[in-house]
């Protein structure tokens, strides 16, 4: 049952639970469970021993703390505890009311977003939850859904983060490419120079990047997303309400007019300013070298987060405190409901990277990936195709098994070892259609970290960030894989490059052709 194709069956059972019943715990269990059954060849025994494991690998692994999860775990309620600060010293309310005075319309707001996501590119995960917390309180004020929010998230931290070679990611891929390039006599470019060329071979980056901004220029939207916007502009909902919100305070805290703008930027400020300082200083430690490449590929990033978090919730605590002269509501008491109701309100959130963790690592004992970069590497497949195909595959194994770094590891060596081989002037576009790939199916898939750590970022029930995201990342991927079907006929990276941009232009002229129709037919 180890790599073969029923280890696709437990990523399966989960996806399709998740999209049927909408309910994401249950679900990831369901695929835990089957995965656990399958790994033992359904021993009760080892399937009960494979279920443990596989539920505290990620707070104990290999005889000690599994400092990486737990720093992520911890770093995620800091953000809950520095949001319920924020509140009770009304921080959030005089941000908003102070950006509403500035960033005058809708689209103002989804652009700062856009920019946002798009400037903070030093990691995913820290990108997905500092964003989330400097923006949602105005696109709250301009009535944009969370779901809208947890898109513009998700469609720019990943994407920005492997295309940039300052970055946790660029700093991983470059160091998989120089283990790539280290056997190979006819390589004549070094890893970075190739990692910087190969971002412009990144057409599912290209594509969702222009889709982004498209999205957050206009007002139009798609399926899912066009009920969630109409519910936000009509009602001011900007959420179901009926539904499991990560991260949204179920406290409520006394009213007063005594917030000041800096209790909630300061406390933010504070985070992203030491996370990135402590990015480079444990980067320096341990690589010993003062080159930013290297600063980068060493770094340890939930070390970093946790440290920002610390020092983000305790500004956010003293400058609450700092009100007691002329804040009758001050207290000690309030500060502790505040600290619980933080932490609460990012338990679902906690839960499901848990359990997706838990699936995660049994799916990479059932050697998901492995077997579906097997069947590939065996088809003995054209070489024009091998670009889309490599696209393609990757964002399956991503969707599967919820990482896109998982699908680095094992996709890259194997594109490498077969366009060496086969074509190496078609080298670098293959091994970008892996990233593209990799980072599409991420952005697919519930059970992908990422994607829950975006809808955490956003306020949104994940369930609805993923159905929302899931017709632009198709779309987006659709133009992709065109480009690179012409990139591989012609070995063109030019005219497949292109192939994307007209498609692109083509849509959105589509797309606001039917925005005018429907704006004249509501006039009449």
């Amino acid at each position: 049952m180890i790599g073969t194709w029923v280890s696709i069956l437990p990523p399966l059972i989960a996806i399709v639970m998740v999209l049927v019943t909408r309910r994401v715990l249950l679900s990831l269990g369901a695929g835990i469970v089957a995965a656990a059954l399958l790994v033992a060849s359904f021993a009760p025994g080892a399937s009960v021993v494979n279920l443990w494991t596989a539920i505290t690998v990620s707070f104990w692994a290999d005889g000690a703390l599994n400092t990486y999860n737990i720093f992520i775990i911890l770093f995620v309620l800091l953000l809950g505890v520095i949001t319920a600060f924020v509140s009770l010293s009304g921080g959030s309310r005089a941000f908003a009311e102070w950006a509403v005075l500035r960033i005058k319309t809708k689209r103002g707001a989804k652009l700062l977003t856009v920019f946002l996501g798009i400037a903070i590119f030093v990691d995913d995960y820290f990108n997905a939850l500092a964003v989330g917390q400097i923006a949602r309180p105005i696109t709250d004020q301009h009535k944009i859904s969370r779901a809208k929010l947890a898109y513009f998230i998700d469609s720019t931290s990943a994407p920005i983060c492997v295309i940039s070679p300052i970055s946790s990611w660029g700093a991983f891929l470059i160091g998989q490419l120089a283990i790539i390039f280290g056997g190979a006599a006819a390589i004549s470019y070094s890893p970075l120079s190739a990692f910087i060329m190969m971002a412009p071979m990144n057409f599912y980056v290209v594509a969702t990047l222009a889709m982004v901004f498209f999205l957050a220029w206009t007002d139009f939207d798609l399926f899912e997303m066009k009920k969630q916007e109409q519910r936000a502009t009509q009602t001011g909902q900007l959420f179901d309400p009926k539904k499991e919100i990560p991260g949204q305070l179920k406290e409520d805290f006394p009213i007063h007019a005594h917030g000041r703008v800096r209790d909630l930027v300061a406390p933010i400020v504070t985070l992203v300013v030491v996370t990135f300082s402590m990015m480079i200083w444990t980067g320096y430690l341990e690589g010993g070298s003062l080159s930013i490449w290297a600063i980068f590929e060493n770094t340890d990033v939930p070390l970093s987060l946790l440290t920002g978090g610390i020092a983000g919730t305790v500004l956010a605590g003293l400058l609450y405190l700092s009100q007691r002269k002329k804040n009758d509501t001050v207290s000690v008491s309030l500060m502790g409901r505040a600290f619980v109701g933080g932490l609460k309100a990012m338990m679902p959130a906690v839960s499901i990277l848990v359990f997706a963790w838990a699936l995660t690592y049994l799916i990479d004992l059932l050697k998901t990936g492995l077997y579906l970069s097997e069947v590939v590497a065996k088809a003995n497949l054209p070489v024009a195709f091998l670009p889309v195909i490599m696209f393609i595959l990757a964002g399956l194994m991503a969707f599967s098994t919820g990482t896109s770094w998982g699908s680095f590891g094992i996709l890259l060596p194997i594109a490498g070892t077969i366009m060496l081989d086969a074509a190496p002037e078609m080298l670098l576009p293959a091994l970008a259609a892996v990233l593209a790939g990799a980072v599409f199916g991420d952005h697919c898939s519930p059970i992908s970290d990422t994607t829950i750590l975006s809808s955490t970022g956003a306020g949104c029930n994940h369930i609805d960030h993923v159905s929302t995201q899931l017709p632009y990342a198709l779309i987006s991927a659709a133009i992709a894989a065109a480009g690179y079907v012409v990139l591989g006929f012609t070995g063109s990276i030019l005219l497949g490059l292109s192939t994307v941009i007209i498609i692109l232009i083509v849509l959105f002229a589509i797309w606001t052709i039917r925005m005018k129709k429907e704006a004249e037919q509501l006039s009449v």
